[in-house]
């Protein structure tokens, strides 16, 4: 009887939980990415392909966009619900520092940490540069003025006892630019921020130039005064000609959300997210190998939406 009993309690909260999403008005995701050449974008149109097929009441679409602080600034305005970018950026929107100045966003919600974005210091054989102090005055490309590579060129140099960008010859250009100026050795060295592989950094390192470490004693420094800083090992065999593993600094990207997203879909965003993840990372390699654990780990202490809390609580990581 006490067996009969819980049959029929879980069915009926089965029954429950299904007339619940049944009747959930239908909500809409504008999901901004980053430009339509960039591995965000596929990881973007993957994860609201899935929402949009295994979410009844859920429309989910991605589009290109400029980048992370242009995703941010779109959550905030309302012009998008959910976005990807690194957690120092969303750090900085949530306390309205740095570019966010005067634009604080307190209503910033993190729904997943997922992968790691590790800085990659590409130089050209012929430069001779061999650490971060050795850029000093070489022609290198910073990526634009304001942009997130920008502020990682900056914090690092800085740390490095550089005057940025004064001490550097600097070029402000796209990854896609850097590579081509690096093929034809038109410039030292260039920043390029993404996840791993890079296909800017496969195509320099195919024509000869090299990855160089961001040392220790460089990571310390920024962990002083930088919440989200982690060492990352770019392993061996991961570009052509590179036979040794490079040690460098990455920030864990973060799916983000607006605060305002009832407790329901973010759960149910979450959820299916979760549970799909091979499928997720058959598809797109930056999503392959993630786990639910470290999905609160190492986003600069941001504050999880409730209904991703609820997930995390349910499957015993928080």
């Amino acid at each position: 009887m006490k067996k009969m009993l819980k049959l029929v309690s879980a069915v009926a909260g089965l029954m429950i939980a299904s007339n619940a999403l049944a009747n959930h008005e239908k909500v809409s995701i504008n999901f901004p990415t980053a430009s339509a050449s960039g591995a965000l974008y596929a990881v973007g149109a993957a994860i609201t392909h899935l929402w949009d097929s295994k979410i009844d009441y859920v429309s989910a679409s991605s589009q290109a966009s400029a980048g992370g602080i242009d995703n941010l600034n779109q959550v905030a305005e309302g012009e998008a619900q959910v976005s990807i970018a690194i957690s120092s950026n969303c750090y900085q929107a949530l306390n309205g520092t740095d570019s966010f100045e005067g634009y604080a966003y307190p209503d910033l919600k993190v729904i997943a940490g997922l992968y790691f974005n590790p800085n990659q210091v590409v130089v050209t054989g012929k430069s001779g540069i061999n650490t971060l102090e050795e850029v000093k005055g070489k022609h290198f490309a910073v990526a634009s003025a304001g942009s997130s590579v920008y502020g990682e060129c900056e914090n690092h140099f800085v740390a490095a006892g550089l005057n940025f960008p004064d001490d550097l010859n600097a070029e402000y250009i796209t990854f896609t630019d850097a590579a081509d100026m690096l093929q034809n050795n038109t410039i030292d060295g260039a920043w390029i921020m993404s996840g791993v592989p890079a296909s800017a950094v496969t195509q320099a390192l195919s024509s000869g130039s090299k990855l160089i470490p961001i040392e220790d004693k460089i990571l310390n420094t920024l962990k002083e005064k930088f919440p989200w800083y982690a060492s990352y090992t770019i392993p061996a065999g991961t570009y052509p000609g590179q036979d040794k593993d490079v040690k460098t600094t990455a920030i864990k990207m973060v799916m983000f959300c607006r605060g305002d997203l009832d407790e329901q879909t973010v759960y149910d965003l979450t959820k299916t997210f979760w549970t799909n993840i091979k499928e997720l990372g058959a598809a797109q390699s930056n999503l392959k190998g993630l786990e639910p654990k470290n999905a609160v780990k190492d986003i600069a202490n941001l504050p999880l939406h409730s209904g991703a809390e609820k997930y995390y609580k349910e499957i015993g990581v928080l």
